[in-house]
């Protein structure tokens, strides 16, 4: 288990030594988040890094990544913790038929937390030799506002109170990765317990070295030509911007077909790869297809 960063400068170095390409603002976000002990909320398109940002920080501080994917309809058994029914009645029958008369004791014995399914965020509240884990609540924007007050109690004071346990609480709080696309507002209420950071489209010279980093098979050329037309696509109106993770894509998808250069031909062949809507890829086709591959070219003169 490696220490946590005691300056920005090592978060940079930290986030780096991942092969995360941080600016030195969301470096120093993570860094107060870490610091303070309090969630850290980033926002942002989908694509642009968010998600990674907590997978980086498991791998290089050594700690479990605990993660919730949420969802429409997502409750608390499926995100805290729900009773294990079946060995619950299995358990009650198996002590009545051994004639066990105390109601009580029954009752608490089914109630024990042997049989208590412990679902991310309840796991989460747990240390390990590793030190407490790294939580990850992905895109908590697709699900609803009776599932955000869930989060209040453990963002507030990373506990959770199961009526027939008690209040369980942790020992150590958990770091806490909460990430929003902004398909609808986050309540304030949430928003308030935590550090807030908008994660933007990186810029040209950043993009570029994450993509010299995650794709070093790639060409130079080829990769700054990768780089200016990406750039450029996010300046267009199109239903959706390709982000950093379709452009990784798409860069190993040049250099698996041993590309050095861009042309029409296999951006044409290969743009399902950067956009995933038809209409968006029906904008780039004939002498507009070409005039962004020109215009990205002629941006590295």
């Amino acid at each position: 288990m490696t220490a946590l960063p005691n300056s920005i400068d090592e978060t940079l170095a930290l986030l780096t030594k991942g092969d995360y390409v941080a600016d030195r603002a969301l470096a120093t976000v993570v860094f107060l988040s870490m610091k303070m002990g309090r969630p850290l909320f980033l926002e942002g398109e989908a694509g642009v890094g968010k998600t990674e940002i907590a997978k980086v920080l498991s791998n290089v501080l050594g700690r479990r990544l605990i993660r919730l994917q949420c969802y429409e309809g997502l409750d608390v058994s499926s995100a805290v913790y729900e009773w294990d029914y079946a060995r619950q009645m299995m358990a009650i029958r198996l002590a009545e038929a051994a004639g066990e008369q105390d109601r009580a004791r029954i009752e608490h014995d089914v109630f024990s937390e042997r049989y208590l399914i412990k679902r991310p965020l309840l796991q989460a509240l747990e240390s390990t030799t590793e030190g407490p884990p790294v939580l990850l609540v992905d895109e908590l924007d697709r699900t609803d506002e009776a599932f955000e007050a869930f989060l209040l109690e453990i963002l507030s004071d990373f506990q959770v109170t199961i009526p027939e346990l008690g209040t369980i609480h942790a020992d150590h709080p958990p770091i806490v990765i909460i990430t929003s696309n902004r398909t609808r507002e986050v309540h304030d209420a949430l928003k308030r317990r935590c550090l807030y950071h908008w994660v933007d489209y990186p810029t040209a010279e950043r993009e570029l070295a994450i993509l010299a980093k995650k794709v070093p098979q790639a060409p130079q050329n080829l990769t700054r030509e990768i780089v200016a037309f990406v750039q450029g696509l996010r300046q267009k109106d199109l239903f959706k911007q390709p982000g950093v993770a379709e452009a990784l894509d798409w860069a190993s998808a040049l250099a698996e077909l041993d590309a050095v250069s861009l042309d029409a031909e296999i951006v044409s062949d290969t743009l399902g790869v950067l956009l995933k809507y038809q209409d968006d890829i029906q904008k780039l086709q004939g002498s507009e297809l070409q005039k962004a591959i020109d215009e990205a070219k002629a941006s590295l003169v």
